[in-house]
């Protein structure tokens, strides 16, 4: 690869930012002999441990699973995965039923724990030869000059470097892309969901095993809210309850304007969740200790300066958390952003395809995780829905290279997520006319339909 500047000290790059994008983007820049420093407000999760209340489990699918196998981590961090072969509905009358998320046990998703995974991750990337201090929140930026002050906020002390090239790799609330912003506008602007989250433990039973379901994701569906509880290799499930911000006018609905405290979460179980309350005997605690985290979606219309500074994951795209896919998202970053790097003459030109190649694809599954939210509060138990459901593992099942239903394009395969949007707005229209005043798959027209597969949808190319 050329040089930007001609300076010899292009094969050095400062990372802000040790989360998962971070670290996982520190070890494939050093594998491929980059000079990586890293910088992290925190303080390392190995020594003080880890900050929580504010933190969704996460679902590793294969775009991430990919992601990890390229740096040589997957095994590390299989080991300590729980599969998740669907979705556990649990209906409010007490009723259990398993949605599978493929056909079968080779078309899973696992459930990961963020702190055990950064830590994974942040080991992997010192051991590929990333110099990693924390204690360094980025605080200013000075891009012309190559300087940026960082501040420890122990003792409010800062710490200037000289940087050729900055990656910001931290967050949705990132520091680097307010800077970026300041110096250049980028267009930010984000869209707050009128839902917050509150995460809460379900610990092992009396014999250390899992209180319930381990390999499922399970969701208890509510209308306009929801609680979800993803495993952990701990015999744990985190739980995150989904409610509005405000009541809508007359429904009745409890939001956090209305449950505020513990007794009233208590009430608020024992009515809509009462199988799940035994399961949290620290209910009143976990709701009174963890704030509401905020749920929005992140837009720019730019996300590097040159091949000064980029960002990338959370930092560039941040997405509602409902189809599981902003870890996997970030982490295909990480690698399309170093396979450009390798590609391209220059970190300019290589910034530039990077974020030609990805924005598209950001922009699809953030619309995607968004409606995903309604699909997973309001129609995982609608009869019209699982009817569309089981017309498409139909069609799937006669049609494999052509009808491939939308959950297994976005998460058992790695086709681009715009074409995986794009392919199932068609099929969803497909769904909809084929099952529209049926109550079952009784009498179906399949070589009609079959035409219509035909006409409406090209073979799709297994992007496993």
């Amino acid at each position: 690869m050329g040089s930007d500047t001609g300076s010899p000290r292009r094969r050095e790059l400062t990372l802000i930012g040790a989360g998962l994008a971070g670290s996982l983007l520190a070890i494939l820049l050093s594998q491929r002999g980059w000079k990586v420093t890293v910088y992290e407000r925190r303080g390392d999760p190995r020594i003080k441990g880890y900050e929580s209340g504010r933190s969704i489990n996460l679902a590793l699918a294969e775009r991430g699973r990919h992601a990890l196998r390229a740096a040589g981590v997957e095994d590390a961090v299989m080991g300590q995965a729980v599969m998740m072969r669907g979705r556990m509905v649990h209906a409010a009358d007490g009723g259990l039923q398993l949605q599978r998320y493929g056909r079968d046990d080779t078309e899973v998703i696992w459930s990961v724990h963020r702190a055990d995974l950064n830590i994974t991750l942040l080991r992997a990337a010192e051991q590929a030869g990333a110099t990693i201090h924390f204690h360094r929140r980025l605080h200013t930026v000075d891009f012309d000059a190559g300087y940026a002050r960082l501040i420890d906020d122990r003792d409010d002390q800062p710490h200037d470097i000289r940087f050729e090239t900055l990656i910001g790799t931290d967050g949705a609330g990132s520091a680097l892309r307010g800077e970026m912003v300041r110096k250049a506008g980028f267009g930010e602007r984000t869209e707050f969901l009128d839902h917050s989250y509150k995460e809460l433990t379900i610990p092992p039973g009396p014999d250390g095993e899992f209180r319930i379901e381990p390999n499922a994701l399970h969701i208890w569906p509510r209308g306009r809210y929801m609680c979800i509880a993803l495993p952990n290799d701990e015999r744990t499930f985190t739980v995150t309850l989904f409610l509005p911000n405000h009541a809508a006018g007359g429904t009745g609905d409890p939001s956090f304007a209305s449950v505020r405290s513990g007794a009233e979460v208590r009430a608020l179980f024992a009515r809509d969740f009462p199988d799940a309350l035994p399961l949290i005997p620290d209910l009143e605690q976990d709701w009174e200790h963890h704030p509401p985290g905020l749920l929005g979606t992140l837009y720019l219309d730019r996300w590097h300066l040159g091949g000064r500074a980029l960002v990338l994951g959370d930092a560039a795209h941040a997405m509602v958390p409902f189809h599981g896919q902003g870890m996997n998202c970030a982490f295909e970053d990480c690698v399309a952003l170093a396979d450009a790097m390798d590609r391209q003459p220059s970190l300019a030109s290589a910034f530039a395809a990077f974020e030609a190649q990805r924005k598209p694809d950001a922009a699809a599954i953030q619309a995607m995780a968004l409606e995903n939210y309604v699909e997973m509060r309001d129609r995982v138990d609608d009869p019209a829905f699982l009817l569309q459901r089981e017309l498409e593992r139909a069609l799937q099942q006669r049609h494999p290279q052509r009808f491939v239903p939308h959950y297994t394009m976005v998460t058992f395969m790695r086709i681009p997520y715009a074409v995986a949007l794009e392919r199932s707005e068609i099929q969803r229209g497909i769904l909809v006319e084929a099952t529209r005043g049926r109550t079952d798959l009784a009498g179906v027209d399949w070589d009609a339909l079959a035409q219509v597969v035909h006409e409406r949808l090209d073979v799709l190319e297994d992007a496993r």
